[in-house]
């Protein structure tokens, strides 16, 4: 008797509505590495790429630095069709070229050319860290030394935007020949009376800071951009030290005369246009 009293009773249960999944366009919101603060795309880049919680600076393609620098956006490209070959067969390069070209559009991790910034003709070399971590292989170094070569004839002054992940090592010796390569025709630019002004952008390692990076008669970085030869990990196990936690950041290296300004992204155009206008004057007198 007692347990029909207690006996549980079932009741029907309605099922709960699954909560309709929304799709959400792809690209739509940023998260920002640094702070986690999520951001509309469109917001991010009307802020020139540049975190508007922390000031994180966002990786940029070549064409995206182009059209924030240049006059109305505008480069006469050098060498736009020169690609890369596969010179020592080396297993799965070519395949890995073809993927790189498919995914960002460029033939290679460079684009060269001439344009103006703020009405001073300049030419430009801006590197790409969407194209095979902007690494420097033949190509690269056969484009930037064109530039180079292009600024010292026409008597012109030479920018580069440097970002990449260091030597191509599937073109091994043919990669490292061209720290040689671009620093030889540098010193012939210099010795010419040419200006230089380098912009180092995150990352810039390897054997391109090793390299032109380093060489500028301006050295220039934006906040925050990591910028040195070899990873902290391997300085750390090499000299088995603790490396400082802003170690290789723009900051660090202009703190240790490494550079001469770090530069906000919004302010970057203005202090090229700044420098060019000097040093045009000069010429002048």
């Amino acid at each position: 008797m007692f347990k029909d009293l207690f006996h549980k009773k079932r009741y029907a249960t309605i099922p709960a509505e699954r909560p309709v999944k929304r799709d959400i366009p792809e690209g739509l919101m940023n998260k920002c590495p640094k702070c986690g603060n999520i951001q509309y795309s469109k917001e991010l880049e009307k802020n020139l790429k540049v975190c508007t919680s922390c000031g994180y600076h966002f990786r940029l393609t070549a064409r995206e630095r182009i059209a924030m620098t240049m006059d109305d956006g505008l480069l006469h490209e050098f060498d736009a069709d020169m690609q890369s070959g596969d010179p020592l067969g080396f297993p799965g390069y070519a395949a890995k070229l073809e993927q790189q070209k498919a995914k960002t559009g460029m033939n290679e991790a460079v684009v060269t050319g001439t344009g103006s910034i703020d009405g001073h003709p300049v030419v430009v070399g801006v590197m790409d860290f969407h194209f095979f971590t902007g690494s420097m292989g033949s190509v690269v170094g056969e484009k930037i030394t064109r530039a180079i070569e292009y600024a010292r004839d026409k008597r012109l002054p030479l920018i580069l935007f440097s970002t990449s992940g260091g030597a191509r090592m599937q073109e091994s010796i043919f990669s490292l020949m061209q720290m040689a390569k671009t620093s030889a025709a540098l010193a012939r630019f210099s010795d010419e009376g040419g200006l230089y002004i380098s912009v180092m952008t995150d990352p810039t390692t390897g054997g391109v800071t090793a390299s032109f990076a380093s060489l500028g008669d301006y050295n220039l970085a934006e906040p925050g951009a990591l910028i040195g030869f070899a990873g902290r990990i391997v300085i750390e196990q090499t000299i088995r030290q603790k490396l400082p936690d802003n170690f290789q950041t723009a900051e660090f290296n202009l703190q240790h005369g490494q550079l001469d300004k770090v530069v906000h992204r919004k302010d970057m155009r203005t202090v090229l246009a700044k420098l060019l206008d000097m040093h045009s004057m000069r010429r002048a007198e």
